[in-house]
Parts: structure tokens; C-alpha cells; sequence
């Protein structure tokens, strides 16, 4: 009866309107109930259980840190880099968005972050100097997801932590899928630049420009290498270096830049709570319906069902990424990756993938799910911040989509350039 009504009460509730979190829940809890009363009155333990794990400490931390940076426009100084080192090409400020994105991402590990700080500030400078809204939308939304794929990736901290895997590992094995998405992106916007009459940028490469961009914008250039450095060099555990970047964070926006007021800190606080209790609601729920989908083996039952499709393990892997590439289409990334993570990493091992490769691979593919209509969530960002259509804005990304894919399946079979970091490291 459960394997009927949890999957009806999951998208019946997602149809009327409710939150995912709440979705998920109320459909887990149905399944738990169906296995039997004394099953429920494990359900509390098991829901603090999914919660209780150190490393998740780290997510606020991280959330917290760019919001302050963010709030101290410090983003202004990253722009301002990225316009120095690209902005002089043809289709200049759709490349500088690229690259803005690439900083950015080691400031935050969020997609949604990047789209709305983005959205706020270069969208609006974009259609000024020329281009359209929906394009410049789509330009941001293609680079938002390098985000949560470059280190600190709130995604790799949740796989890591729920799956054992080194997230130490896992942010290094990000480095050159999210470097790679950025240099794709700018190959498409070079490629359509002509045809979509975007306009040159102003003036000619100049180091001087660089070096003086840099100045303004070093302090915020540094927080990731203090990220990475004491991560990967094994000073301070994920946990313990976001805490670090937000010290670091209140001290070059508090003290050097003097650009943080009380009001600030009580509205950066209430926005890290908001995104951080969003997050850990969906990860007590999604517990909850793990556990019934193990109890009724259904994490078995998709297993034996991709594999007596084919034994080939190269199409094993193509099938697994439609799977996620699908689902992502209509669920929240954080709560399919918990769903899903049990189920398909067993299924990776038994193909051959080591974990930590086949982590970013699952991690970069409920990314792309990100810009993907019609539950994407950085669409739904940009149009919120911009007033553009979601429609009109995923017209224009098709191509970003396509050549991110491409990107998606280079890792997934590629698997000594998605570990050449952390073998490099030797982690």
C-alpha cells in the first residue's frame, strides 16, 4: 500500500503548491506508518540521526561567509578583476560574467547566491551596455552552477558527510569540472558572439589594468585560497575552515572595507538562517523517506533495474545520468541527492568508479538541474531579481545547457581529469 500512496502523496503535495521539504516529510511519514506504529516511534531519532553529522556544521558557515562578503560589495571588486582579464573581448561583459563567477564560487558554493548577486548587479549592467535581458539572464544562470561545483560545494559536504567520502576529496575533484564549465561557456558566448551582434569590449588587454583591478580586489581573491589551503593541506577539517572564512569575512568587510552595520549583521543572520533551515528541513525529510525506501528495498530494486537494462558499464553510467539529469527537472537538488546518493553510489562501486569520482559526477549533474526548467532554481532567482520571464530566459540558455552536459559527460567518463587534483594532492 506504502509503494502507492508515498509516491502520490510526494507529487500530489508538490502540485498543490508545498514546500519540497514538507512534501518529502509528509510522504515519508505515510511510508513509516505503513511499515507499522512501532516504526514511528523511531521516526524522531532517525530524522535527528540524518542531522547529526559534524561536517554539516560546515554549510551555515559557508552560507554565512558570502552572504557577508556579498553584503560588503566585495562582488563589485571580483567583477571589476574579471572585466580587466576578459572584458576587452568581443561579447566582453558575458565573458566577465564567467569569470566573476569562477571567484565567486569560491566565496559561496551557492548557485542561488551567485544568480542573485549577479542578477542584481551585472544583469542590469549588461543591458545597459547593450545586451538583451533574457541573454544576459541566461549568461548568469550559466555560470551560477560552477557555484556548488568549485570548493566550498555545499553539495559535496552534504554527499561526503552522508556517504563517507572524503570532502576534502571532493572539493579538489571540483576544481577542474567547475574551471572547465566556465572555459565551455565562454567558448559558446565566442561562438555566437557575431550572430548575436554582442558588443566589443572597450580597449585592449592591459596588465596595468590587471594589477590594478587586483589591488581592489585581492582580499576577496584570497578567502579561497584560505579555504582551499588549510582544507587540502590539512590544517583545518571543512567544518573548521568555514569558520575561518567567516572570520575572515567579518574582518576584510567590517574592518577593512567598514562596509557592515548592525542592521546588516541582523539581516545577514536572518537570511543565513532562512537558507540553512530550508536546507536541514529537506535533509530530516529526505531521512525519513531514505529509510522507507531501504526498508522496502527499493534503492535494491532501481539497482537490478538499470543493470537489466544493460551489464555494459559505460551505459550504466549514461543511464545514471539521465536518471539524475530527469529527476532534477521537477525536485530540489539537495533532496534527490539525499534520496538518491544510497542508491546510486553501491550501484558506482559495483561499475568500477572510485567514490570520489563518482561523487562529482553525481554532484555536477543535479547542478546542471539548477537552470533547467521548470523547477530550476536559479531561474526562478534571476527572474524573481530581474522581472524576466522564465520562459524567455530558458530560451537562451539551451546552449549553455548543451555545452554543460558535454562538460557532465567528459567527467563521468573521464575519470583520471576528474581525479588529477586530488591525486596531485594525494588525497
Amino acid at each position: 500500500m506504502g509503494m502507492v500512496l508515498v509516491p502520490i502523496a510526494f507529487f500530489g503535495l508538490l502540485a498543490l503548491g508545498l514546500p519540497v521539504g514538507i512534501s518529502i516529510g509528509v510522504a515519508g511519514m505515510i511510508g513509516i506508518f505503513d511499515m507499522g506504529p512501532r516504526f514511528m516511534t523511531m521516526a524522531p531519532d532517525r530524522v535527528f540521526a540524518g542531522l547529526d553529522l559534524f561536517p554539516f556544521l560546515a554549510m551555515p558557515f559557508f552560507i554565512l561567509a558570502g552572504e557577508i562578503m556579498n553584503r560588503s560589495g566585495i562582488t563589485a571588486g571580483l567583477v571589476k578583476l574579471a572585466d580587466a582579464l576578459v572584458g576587452w573581448l568581443r561579447g566582453g561583459m558575458a565573458h566577465s560574467n564567467m569569470v566573476a563567477s569562477v571567484m565567486f564560487a569560491g566565496i559561496t558554493g551557492s548557485a542561488t547566491a551567485d544568480a542573485a548577486a549577479f542578477g542584481n548587479t551585472l544583469v542590469p549592467a549588461m543591458v545597459k551596455g547593450g545586451y538583451s535581458r533574457p541573454y544576459a539572464c541566461a549568461v548568469t544562470a550559466a555560470g551560477s552552477i560552477i557555484g556548488p561545483t568549485i570548493p566550498p560545494s555545499t553539495l559535496a559536504i552534504i554527499y561526503g558527510s552522508i556517504m563517507g567520502v572524503s570532502i576534502a576529496g571532493l572539493f579538489a575533484a571540483g576544481i577542474l569540472p567547475g574551471l572547465l564549465i566556465c572555459i565551455v561557456c565562454m567558448v559558446v558566448i565566442a561562438a555566437t558572439a557575431r550572430r548575436k551582434g554582442l558588443p566589443k569590449g572597450e580597449g585592449r588587454f592591459a596588465i596595468r589594468n590587471v594589477f590594478s583591478a587586483l589591488r581592489e580586489g585581492i582580499l576577496a581573491a584570497l578567502l579561497p585560497v584560505f579555504i582551499l589551503g588549510s582544507i587540502l593541506g590539512g590544517f583545518a577539517t571543512p567544518t573548521e575552515a568555514a569558520a575561518i572564512a567567516v572570520a575572515y569575512a567579518l574582518f576584510v568587510g567590517g574592518v577593512v572595507y567598514r562596509a557592515l552595520t548592525l542592521k546588516d549583521l541582523y539581516e545577514i543572520g536572518v537570511r543565513t538562517s532562512r537558507i540553512t533551515g530550508v536546507i536541514f528541513l529537506i535533509i530530516a525529510s529526505a531521512t525519513i523517506l531514505g529509510w522507507w525506501m531501504t526498508f522496502n528495498r527499493v534503492p535494491q530494486a532501481i539497482a537490478e533495474a538499470l543493470l537489466a537494462i544493460s551489464q555494459n558499464p559505460q551505459v550504466v553510467i549514461g543511464l545514471i545520468l539521465a536518471l539524475l539529469l530527469l529527476i532534477g527537472l521537477v525536485m530540489d537538488i539537495n533532496a534527490t541527492l539525499i534520496i538518491l546518493a544510497p542508491v546510486l553510489a553501491p550501484l558506482t562501486l559495483k561499475l568500477g568508479m572510485e567514490p570520489v569520482h563518482a561523487g562529482i559526477m553525481i554532484i555536477l549533474a543535479l547542478n546542471i538541474s539548477l537552470m533547467t526548467p521548470p523547477v530550476g532554481a536559479c531561474l526562478f532567482v534571476l527572474a524573481s531579481v530581474t522581472g524576466e520571464k522564465v520562459e524567455a530566459i530558458a530560451r537562451e540558455l539551451w546552449p549553455f545547457i548543451l555545452a554543460e552536459v558535454a562538460v557532465l559527460v567528459a567527467v563521468a567518463y573521464w575519470e583520471d581529469m576528474t581525479l588529477f587534483v586530488p591525486r596531485l594532492l594525494g588525497l
